[in-house]
């Protein structure tokens, strides 16, 4: 029964078989998180209609479970340092599946909302770990083939998400859209035996603090949100306002934690804030870049099968290239991929904002395989190094940073589209001229990294995977 014994924290990953299954473990519960938050989208005008509520009301379904998600991550890695990883991943999944069955009930939008908050509950319990247990479930010198490999996951599901729900509810009423990830959960917990299993920290948890955190990024996105979409300005101003005033506030607090819940300890060394800008703008630049091509294509006279055609190209080149940028991350500097990743992804949205004015499918999907390809060379090796330069017991805390800067960076790409086709000029070649220089700033931070100053040797040498970063040096 050694799977159930409580790994060293100076363990190098899990000895096989036992590994394979806590890969799977993680895979599936990736993947039924995914799913779930993205199949939603093609319901949407079903559960309007069959609700009997407008169509811009039943959006909040996707904004509430994005918001939550966002509002939580970092303390709830916080809080899996505490109670321990895989009890906190696992009970994350538990009342995941257990709000998904309550959509069953819904007859209503209002509890269709707190039953879709209770979704992202346990969501942001599952994904703020799941960073730090692969750090824990890979050996050092294959980190970064393992979260190449989970991007895939992250990349396939979301591009699965929405033909598994057109096909559910070609058969099925909308409730069963939300079960359609059901066995994926049955199968992650099932699997859950051989996650690792490192001590937990008898340490106070620091209540205030999550509250603070919570706060300060539902007001500054809600508020966000309610200026593009509201018909108060001054109102979403004031919003925002009160969110950056919180989040001062909670800054200042966290200065004086010795493992803050904001984890701006990580952040005050250079090679982590600039990894952290530089996925926070390519994430915004591709969410800018998937959100506007569609209703570009629109307007071209692409019906909406060909739509997803000439899209579906990016999530595939990046299924293939991801788990090689993966790869070589853990035997080339991430500056390095990171820089050629953006450069060709801004060629590519270059070539996107220059698209003839009559284009055919062809010309659309060899450019956006060209920029999937480069934002999925650039983002495996810049988590690598986030999650990598951090210590063992600080491994959720930098999990919990890659996963929000995703979310935040996802969220402020669909809040920058919003503001562009308000402005009249989102449906055209300015998004991917938006998202090219996004990109630019990505490729900056990026090349910025492999400055020795910023490498700085002397803070590498305490952490636990030093030797296998100077052989892929």
């Amino acid at each position: 029964m050694g799977y159930r014994t409580i790994a060293s924290p100076m363990t190098d990953g899990l000895p096989l078989p036992r590994r394979l299954y806590a890969i799977g473990a993680i895979s599936f519960g990736t993947a039924l998180i995914i799913i779930d938050g993205g199949v939603a989208n093609v319901a949407l005008p079903t559960i309007a209609h069959d609700l009997g509520v407008e169509q811009s009301a039943v959006v909040s379904i996707v904004t509430v479970y994005q918001l939550t998600l966002v509002m939580l991550m970092l303390p709830f890695a916080a809080l899996g340092e505490r109670i321990g990883l895989k009890r906190m991943y696992q009970l994350g999944q538990l009342v995941f599946t257990v709000a998904t069955l309550l959509c069953f009930f819904a007859k209503s939008l209002p509890f269709l909302l707190i039953v879709r908050g209770a979704q992202a509950v346990g969501a942001a319990a599952a994904l703020s770990l799941s960073s730090a247990l692969l750090r824990q479930i890979y050996p050092a010198k294959q980190l970064g083939r393992g979260l190449g490999i989970n991007s895939v996951v992250v990349t396939s599901s979301a591009a699965a998400a929405p033909t598994l729900g057109g096909l559910v509810l070609a058969v099925a009423p909308w409730p069963w859209v939300f079960a359609s990830a059901i066995p994926f959960a049955l199968v992650s917990l099932a699997l859950g035996f051989a996650l690792p299993n490192p001590e937990k920290r008898d340490e106070p948890f620091d209540v205030v603090g999550a509250v603070m955190c919570a706060a300060m990024f539902g007001l500054i996105i809600g508020g966000s949100e309610s200026a593009v979409h509201g018909n108060s300005p001054v109102i979403s101003a004031a919003i925002v306002a009160l969110g950056v005033y919180i989040g001062v506030k909670f800054v200042q607090r966290e200065r004086g934690e010795a493992k803050p819940i904001l984890p701006i300890d990580l952040m005050a060394r250079p090679v982590i804030a600039l990894s952290v800008v530089g996925a926070f703008t390519a994430f915004t630049a591709s969410m800018t870049l998937l959100i506007s091509t569609p209703f570009r294509l629109h307007d071209l006279g692409f019906t909406a099968a060909e739509i997803g055609a000439a899209i579906a190209p990016w999530p595939l080149t990046n299924m293939i290239v991801a788990p090689l940028a993966g790869y070589l991350s853990d035997r080339i500097p991430a500056g390095i991929l990171g820089g050629i990743g953006m450069t060709i992804s801004i060629a590519a949205l270059s070539l996107l904002a220059t698209m003839p004015v009559d284009p055919s499918y062809f010309d659309v999907a060899w450019r956006m395989a060209l920029c999937g390809s480069g934002f999925g060379i650039f983002l495996p090796p810049n988590a690598r190094l986030i999650i990598g330069s951090a210590s063992r017991d600080r491994a959720a805390a930098a999990g919990g940073l890659v996963s929000t800067v995703r979310l935040i960076g996802q969220t402020s790409g669909a809040t920058l589209v919003a503001a562009l086709l308000a402005m009249g000029v989102g449906a055209g070649s300015v998004p991917p001229i938006v998202a090219a220089a996004l990109a630019l700033v990505a490729g900056i931070c990026s090349i910025a990294r492999m400055r020795p100053s910023i490498r700085n040797p002397s803070l590498e040498e305490t952490r636990d995977d030093v030797p296998a970063l100077r052989q892929a040096r």
